[in-house]
């Protein structure tokens, strides 16, 4: 019998990813996948610094599907350090890939691994 709770998952993904994205293009290293589909997002971190101060950390989210990061091997996870470039008008906005210390950078966004959430901040424009 079909699992009725991942096939409604895959449903809600699929819609997602047809209706509700941006194109941008990550990178790591030398590899680039171009036009790759992400709905954008956020999350807002608070870390307590040893001296007792909260600092807010707000990451720009990316959410992808997990099999569309693939750079020719198979699907891979999202690393540190990897770029996302997502151009508004002339300007490309880029992003790094990565959360404040002991953070998590990425998450799975559903129960079955069908979509990744990933935190990025803006390191520079082009």
């Amino acid at each position: 019998m079909p699992d009725l709770l991942q096939e409604s998952s895959q449903w809600l993904e699929d819609n997602r990813n047809e209706r509700r994205t941006i194109l941008i293009d990550y990178s790591r290293d030398t590899s680039v996948i171009a036009g790759m589909s992400a709905t954008v997002g956020k999350t807002l971190f608070e870390i307590t610094n040893v001296y007792g101060i909260i600092e807010r950390w707000e990451s720009r989210d990316y959410l992808i599907l997990s099999a569309d990061l693939d750079f020719g091997a198979g699907p891979v996870l999202p690393d540190r350090g990897d770029d996302i470039r997502e151009t508004v008008g002339s300007t490309v906005f880029v992003y790094e890939v990565m959360a404040p210390s002991g953070e998590d950078f990425y998450v799975f966004s559903d129960p079955f691994r069908q979509t990744l959430r990933i935190h990025a901040k803006q390191v520079r424009t082009e």
